[in-house]
């Protein structure tokens, strides 16, 4: 088990370096930088542009400079904690999405609990009821959460909250406190706003789950050794828990690899919908207006969090289920 971490942990970095390069690769294609697209802003606007004010922040931040140099001066800023410049909200990096990532791990994480909470049971009882009327039903609506997107959803529940109740159901607080440091009313603002972004952006997330655990259980159920623990008397219970839901966790622990970085991404296009204060619309408009710091260094902290997250799903495996060899020998 220690060789194969050191190992993972020895690929890990040639991974990331790779991940970067392609990424800064792909911020580079579109022509021009933000330069060139804040100055055609400008223009569209009717607005002169400061021509030497520009040509001097160019210089300012290397992009007078060839790609390779940039790209070394963005790597070795990264490694020492300077995830560099955002020109669209003119600060540092790490000042603009400190508030913003900490409302996105709250809603991805309570999100997450909600998933578990409903999907688990639900998915358990439908296994164990099958082609009941139950499980008909449960089937039905997993089916109709995963045909319907979350901002599809998220569009209704606006429109009938506004129609039925006159309320307004976006945003993560009440508008006075937006831009406002963290307090005790701001905080209880937040909470009474989670549990809508909650239940829309969990429905398909929680339906497909839900989906999952009935397949793997299903096909746990139907082996001979919980055959044989129910022929010998085993209170149901008990067998049901003691091995079949076990193994048929492999999915739920395969899947922590895309949880760890979509806690900090969120539904983008669902948080743009609702307008949530969180990562997914700062890093849409990013990336539309070639804000190369803050998009580049975004998307590499979500790479970083995937390999950890594989690699931690990989020890968990092993750990959960003997049959999975790390070594790739065969049993006898």
């Amino acid at each position: 088990m220690l060789r194969f971490i050191l190992w993972r942990i020895s690929v890990m970095v040639p991974t990331l370096i790779l991940i970067s390069m392609l990424v800064f690769t792909i911020i580079q294609l579109p022509p021009g930088d933000y330069f060139e697209s804040y100055v055609n802003e400008l223009q569209a606007m009717g607005e002169n542009a400061n021509g030497a004010q520009i040509q001097e922040l160019r210089h300012r931040y290397g992009f007078d400079q060839p790609q390779p140099i940039r790209y070394l001066h963005w790597v070795g800023g990264m490694l020492h904690g300077d995830f560099g410049y955002s020109f669209a909200y003119r600060m540092p990096v790490s000042d603009v999405i400190g508030d913003r990532i900490w409302l996105t791990v709250l809603v991805s994480f309570v999100t997450v609990i909600f998933t578990w909470l409903v999907a688990f049971p639900v998915g358990i009882y439908s296994a164990t009821h099958q082609y009941s009327w139950g499980d008909y039903g449960l089937t039905f609506f997993g089916l109709v959460g995963l045909a319907v997107p979350n901002f599809i959803l998220g569009l209704v529940m606006m429109y009938f909250a506004n129609l039925w109740f006159g309320l307004s159901i976006g945003h993560l607080m009440d508008q006075q406190y937006l831009g406002q440091p963290m307090s005790w009313d701001k905080a209880k603002s937040i909470l009474a706003h989670l549990w809508i972004p909650t239940i829309i952006i969990g429905t398909s997330g929680t339906a497909a789950m839900i989906r999952r655990v009935r397949a793997n259980l299903l096909d746990e159920l139907r082996q001979q050794y919980v055959i044989t623990a129910r022929a010998k008397g085993l209170h149901p219970f008990r067998a049901l828990v003691k091995y079949p839901l076990r193994m048929s966790l492999n999915f739920f622990i395969s899947d922590i690899g895309s949880i760890l970085p979509a806690i900090i991404s969120g539904a983008e296009i669902t948080a743009v919908v609702l307008s949530l204060e969180t990562t997914g619309p700062m890093l849409i408009s990013a990336l539309k207006s070639q804000d190369m710091y803050l998009a580049g260094s975004f998307l590499m902290c979500l790479a970083f969090l995937t390999v950890i997250g594989m690699l931690v799903s990989d020890i968990a495996l092993a750990l959960l289920d003997p049959r999975i060899r790390l070594q790739g020998r065969s049993t006898r």
